[in-house]
């Protein structure tokens, strides 16, 4: 497990630095507190994620960028007097006081006055004094204060912060009509009466209460009188309304989609119904009315060969795995929403006479090491018996890990094992110097041989470099799901086009998501970098109602309820609309304004095999821009739990981020 110095400084390099911010002074503040002294001790493992955390009374730690954002928005100084509006758990004043000698600040909590006072005592902020009152009405014993910070919302700024500081000094507070209209404001005083204004960007704060912020009533309602309609009355005038998914008329979106040539398909979990059916809907009509002849989804290429060979009429193949989607989880591909359209894919491909426009069914995912090796070696048994042989003895290298790859890492890590990159590199040469003999006896055949040999390639790298590549490993997954469906579109012919199934963290663009700030990739960046306009990616949302997933990796399926969202998330937003299923364009948006107000980033949730429910917020939101993620985007306000078609499962890998996508 890392080290809280280690996480700490992940978080400078990929929370901070990788977002632009370079101010030297606060990046040293922030390395010099240790965040999980803030931290409720059932909460220390997640110190150092890129989110708020909840503390005592019902308030929240802000996320380490936002404090970093405004601390150095004040522009701090050694000798400045500082003064904070809403000490919640202390931290914001720990960075505060390594960089000013004197902070003051205020929180209406006495819980959380109280406890801060001790704990800065403790860790020997003897710099800091905290006040148990109305932040609102700042410290006027200890004023002019040369830099003023507020944590929390207000609708308006405080005449009294104003007027408390000093000549040249800076306030930085968010301020808005409603919470869902917040902007970051810095305010410098320039003179008695002349003050300069600054936005600095769309921010979401918990309300400021007090004389001079909002009463308790109006944080309630979180709104003003307003001119202009809210998000989610925007949203509801600039999205496409539907009831059923049956009849739910999908012209529009054909239209939208154009002559793109792939098209991603998302969901926000593994495990609910209304995503696959929905996905299922859209596709059917991508290849009764657009030709496409791909479906790609995020599930192992042996498991998708079965289905594959079901769609197109053909005995199932003895190369196969006997058992197909028997890795833990069974129910994100066995369950009656695949089943059901497999056989609608089959009913389409008989009454298609050529083979090259039938629809073929193909996974893109890089877990079945196993599976795949087998597939290569009986594939070579059956056309070159003597290269068999060979590549058997070299796959017996991977042979001792068969049951558990992932140990195969720590072996190589600690030097008990030697790396089997070279032998199985070696097959993949060899295949690929004899295609031409190979696939001349049946390309089809051959293909698969290939892409299985890519994948135990790819996996190999993966599995040793799990545990020490951090982000890498996820990277390597979606580059690998990349390259097969960069195979699959060439081996299907210049004219393919293909829909790719998997969840909103793959198909998003994790450019627009907190993943950037790690260096994490996938393959929804990778496809819009490829095709930029001829590639069309859709997420997909939910608020509340029962999901099919597991507690811990490995675990058996339950039934769960999914709780509603989180009040600072585009889940909550899409809740308020007056309406539980729609469409909502976001490249082409029906009103600009919907989206202009959709951009600045809020919180996404992202549930995969596994579900937390006690530990949601840490476990399964991230920050996203939904415009920028993705073209458009599917709301369904109740959804539920898929019907698995039960199995005997074993088990697979451990869970990546967020969990188990």
């Amino acid at each position: 497990m890392h080290s809280f110095e280690q996480l700490r400084q992940q978080m400078i390099d990929y929370q901070l630095v990788a977002r632009g911010l370079h101010d030297q002074t606060v990046l040293n503040a922030l390395s010099a507190v240790p965040r999980e002294k803030f931290i409720p001790t059932e909460l220390v493992e997640f110190a150092y994620r890129d989110s708020p955390l909840p503390i005592e009374a019902s308030q929240t730690i802000s996320q380490p960028y936002i404090v970093a954002l405004m601390t150095a928005a004040l522009k701090l100084k050694k000798n400045d007097r500082v003064l904070e509006v809403g000490t919640g758990s202390g931290y914001a004043a720990a960075v505060l006081a390594e960089i000013s000698n004197d902070v003051y600040t205020v929180e209406r909590h006495k819980i959380l006055a109280d406890t801060a006072r001790e704990r800065l005592k403790d860790l020997g902020y003897t710099n800091v004094q905290v006040l148990h009152g109305d932040g609102t009405l700042g410290w006027s014993e200890h004023a002019p204060f040369d830099a003023i910070i507020v944590a929390a919302g207000g609708p308006e700024v405080p005449e009294t912060l104003k007027q408390q500081l000093a000549i040249g000094g800076r306030l930085v507070i968010p301020v808005g009509a409603s919470l869902d209209t917040q902007k970051l404001m810095r305010i410098e005083r320039i003179s008695d009466d002349v003050y300069k204004e600054e936005n600095l960007g769309g921010v979401r704060f918990v309300p400021l209460i007090g004389a001079a912020g909002w009463e308790d009533e109006e944080a309630q309602s979180a709104t003003i009188a307003r001119t202009e309609p809210t998000l989610p009355e925007l949203i509801y005038q600039s999205s496409e309304h539907f009831a059923i998914i049956d009849d739910v008329n999908l012209d529009n979106l054909m239209e939208r989609i154009g002559d793109s040539r792939v098209v991603l398909l998302g969901e926000a979990s593994h495990g609910s119904a209304e995503f696959y059916e929905m996905r299922a809907r859209i596709t059917k009509e991508l290849i009764e009315k657009k030709g496409f002849t791909i479906v790609a989804a995020e599930a192992d290429w042996p498991d998708a060969a079965h289905i594959n060979n079901y769609i197109q009429g053909k005995e199932p193949d003895a190369l196969l795995q006997s058992q197909p989607f028997s890795r833990f989880p069974t129910w994100m591909w066995a369950n009656q929403s695949v089943l059901d359209f497999t056989h609608w894919l089959k009913a389409h491909n008989e009454k298609i006479s050529s083979g090259d426009d039938r629809v073929g069914f193909y996974g893109l995912d890089l877990y079945s090491l196993n599976s795949s090796m087998e597939a290569v070696l009986k594939y070579l048994e059956k056309v070159d018996p003597v290269t068999a042989e060979v590549a058997r003895t070299r796959y017996g290298c991977l042979m001792p890990w068969v049951n558990d790859f992932s140990m195969y890492s720590h072996a190589v890590i600690t030097k008990k094992y030697r790396e089997c990159e070279s032998e199985v590199l070696i097959i993949l040469q060899t295949l690929l110097r004899k295609q031409m003999e190979y696939s001349l006896l049946d390309g089809e055949k051959f293909f698969d041989a290939e892409e299985n040999a890519k994948l135990v390639a790819n996996a190999e790298r993966y599995y040793r470099t799990m545990y020490y590549a951090e982000s890498n490993s996820w990277n390597q997954r979606d580059t690998h799901m990349f390259e097969t469906l960069q195979d699959i579109l060439e081996f299907r012919g210049s004219e393919s086009k293909a829909v790719i199934w998997a969840h909103n963290s793959h198909i998003g663009d994790a450019s627009a998501t907190q993943m950037s700030a790690s260096g994490e990739i996938n393959i929804g960046q990778l496809v819009r970098q490829k095709y930029g306009a001829k590639a069309y990616n859709i997420g997909f949302g939910t608020d509340h109602g029962t999901v099919a997933a597991a507690s811990e990796w490995g675990g058996p399926m339950e039934i769960k309820q999914v709780r509603s969202s989180h009040i600072d998330s585009y889940e909550h937003v899409c809740h308020e609309v007056k309406t539980d299923n729609f469409l909502l364009p976001l490249r082409q948006p029906l009103q600009e304004l919907t989206r202009k107000k959709l951009l600045p980033e809020r919180l996404e949730r992202a549930i995969g095999v596994i579900y937390r429910p006690e530990t949601e917020m840490q476990s399964h939101y991230f920050y996203a821009s939904l415009p920028h993620q993705f073209d458009e985007y599917i709301w369904f306000d109740e959804t539920r739990a898929v019907e698995a078609l039960m199995k005997k499962t074993t088990k697979g890998m451990p869970d990546t981020f967020p969990f188990g996508l």
